[in-house]
């Protein structure tokens, strides 16, 4: 069963399709809201698999609510409107589906019965994201259990590399990462050295976010499976449910996915993907941590910085949480602190010799 929030100003229409979702057994209506701001509240309580929104909204539109979630909340969005003109755009913005609401004169069956093709064709994205995402609890519970943060040392080992190796970028970021990324891959060239990503980003997501980058940027991004070979001009992005790794084969380097715990509560992990850099190229990478919650990547930055990579942090002005690149400052593992527009220009520095 898979929960859903519709957000649409009618309440005529919440009515409506309300009934016409709720008619579908595999899926559950859990709550409406009338514009963005009540949606966003009733997202935080009842955590729902699926929401459904409208263009037309007061307060905050549905395109700018559509891009905020996207950044701030990934999670499966579809778009029932009118504006049939944004329908292409509409998968730009992240949603998965888009329905038209009914034209003059369209029963109300047919409406159903596109309603119902949609929600249905999306059940297997739909049944990955839930597998991977934390479910809300209904009523509040008392629990003596605190969640054991796993450390790296649990997934991989530090065998840090004593002589530097081939030149390779490392990023990690998390709220607020897809569309940051989004700025920093529009100004990269497509000669700099092998780029890996980790976003915390669901599954389901990330690769459609590497389509994303791949088509905004010069730099070829795709989603990265496993035994790739690096190579320049080339970026590669975590899954959405493996940890992201390198590793050396000979005078080569290859992608390595980790279907293991979390580590440092995330999966993809930053902190995984700075680990294997380091033991694979050590002192020639470059580490570059933004805009995220936690502390994810701090453990292992602070190792790259102590190997000799070169290491940067997003500032607090241009973050839209400023916790990783915070508690990585805070640990001494940041030679330098750039704001958003000028990461490009430092990868860019770094991969030409320029910076160190």
């Amino acid at each position: 069963m898979y929960t859903v929030l519709i957000i649409d100003d009618s309440a005529s229409m919440r009515r409506v399709l309300k009934d016409m979702i709720g008619s579908i057994d595999e899926f559950e209506v859990i709550g409406v809201a009338n514009d963005a701001y009540e949606a966003r509240e009733k997202i935080k309580e009842f955590e729902p698999d699926l929401v459904t929104i409208d263009i037309n909204m007061p307060k905050m539109d549905g395109v700018t609510f559509l891009r905020n979630l996207m950044r701030l909340h990934p999670m499966p969005a579809v778009v029932i409107s009118g504006e049939s003109v944004r329908g292409n755009d509409i998968f730009d913005d992240g949603a998965v589906g888009f329905i038209p609401k009914p034209e003059m004169g369209e029963a109300m069956d047919s409406f159903a019965d596109r309603i119902k093709d949609t929600l249905l064709s999306l059940t297997f994205l739909l049944k990955r994201y839930t597998l991977k995402k934390p479910r809300a609890l209904k009523q509040p519970t008392i629990s003596y259990n605190v969640d054991y943060k796993v450390h790296p040392d649990e997934v991989i080992p530090l065998r840090a590399s004593k002589f530097p190796g081939s030149k390779v970028v490392a990023i990690g970021s998390s709220t607020g990462g897809v569309e940051s990324l989004l700025r920093v891959f529009k100004k990269l060239p497509n000669d700099l050295p092998p780029i890996l990503i980790t976003q915390h980003i669901p599954y389901g997501f990330s690769n459609s976010f590497a389509q994303r980058l791949n088509d905004n940027s010069d730099v070829e991004v795709c989603e990265a499976k496993d035994g790739m070979i690096l190579e320049k001009g080339n970026a590669y992005l975590a899954p959405g449910n493996m940890h992201l790794t390198i590793e050396k084969y000979g005078n080569e380097l290859r992608t390595k996915l980790l279907d293991t715990k979390k580590v440092s509560q995330h999966k993809p992990s930053v902190d995984v993907l700075f680990r294997s850099v380091n033991n694979s190229v050590g002192g020639s990478a470059m580490a570059v941590m933004m805009t995220g919650m936690g502390d994810d990547g701090t453990i292992a930055m602070k190792e790259l910085f102590d190997n000799g990579a070169y290491t940067i942090a997003q500032n607090e002005a241009t973050c839209v949480v400023f916790g990783m690149p915070m508690k990585a400052i805070q640990a001494g593992a940041v030679k330098d602190i750039v704001s958003l527009d000028e990461i490009a220009d430092y990868i860019i520095a770094f991969s030409r010799g320029k910076i160190r």
